[in-house]
């Protein structure tokens, strides 16, 4: 067996080093991955939303209301008692204010004064119409989804119900004379954190002016 020379040992040392680098390497490159999380709550959102839209059309029932009180046609009839109220009353294609109140509309005075602060949980998940209900399902999908597949259905739960209450209580404060529903507040909570996460990871975004953009169309929607 003959004794190692210089070079063997120079060139073991070498090898040695290199797997020493790429092991540390490989460390740091599992240490910085991201956990990726299933998006499943914000999708179960949207389908409670479209469940209740469509309970509160049937509870609603145009064609029976209408029959005996004044006003115009209800629109799409051929939909039955889901049919939508005449344009008049409700522009947004959905059911009657009387209907929404009924349901758990947000209404100062029945907050204030009959002790109904249920209304302010209830509001987040009715919706005026068809297309307040599709732009705000919509925001919520794009803003949602991503959110939740960064942060984890927990976090994103908690802020949606919290920036949705919020939401309510301020409505109620400066709008006080009119029924106000749908999840807007819920939605703005959740744009706030979506713009908070850009501006903080912002040197890592290659295309820095359409995130900016897309999160200003969003909010210009809502």
């Amino acid at each position: 067996m003959q004794p190692a020379t210089g070079d063997d040992i120079e060139s073991r040392g070498a090898k040695r080093s290199r797997n020493n680098s790429y092991s540390s390497g490989s460390t740091y490159v599992i240490e910085e991955t991201e956990t990726q999380w299933t998006s499943w709550l914000v999708p179960m959102i949207v389908v409670a939303n479209i469940a209740v839209f469509v309970v509160i059309m049937y509870i609603n029932n145009c064609p029976k209301h209408q029959q005996v009180g004044p006003g115009g046609k209800c629109v799409a009839r051929f939909l039955g008692r889901f049919s939508f109220e005449p344009l008049k009353e409700n522009p947004l294609f959905g059911p009657s204010s009387s209907t929404l109140r009924k349901l758990g509309a947000l209404d100062r005075t029945k907050v204030v004064y009959d002790h109904q602060g249920w209304r302010l949980i209830s509001c987040i998940w009715l919706h005026a119409g068809v297309i307040h209900l599709v732009v705000n399902m919509l925001s919520l999908v794009f803003i949602g989804i991503r959110l939740e597949q960064q942060f984890g259905f927990v976090r994103i739960g908690i802020l949606y119900l919290l920036s949705g209450f919020g939401g309510s209580v301020l409505s109620s404060l400066f709008i006080q004379n009119s029924t106000s529903v749908g999840a807007s507040g819920a939605l703005f909570g959740l744009l706030g954190a979506m713009l908070s996460e850009l501006i903080t990871n912002w040197t890592i975004y290659t295309n820095k002016v359409d995130n900016a953009l897309c999160c200003f169309k969003i909010s210009v929607a809502l």
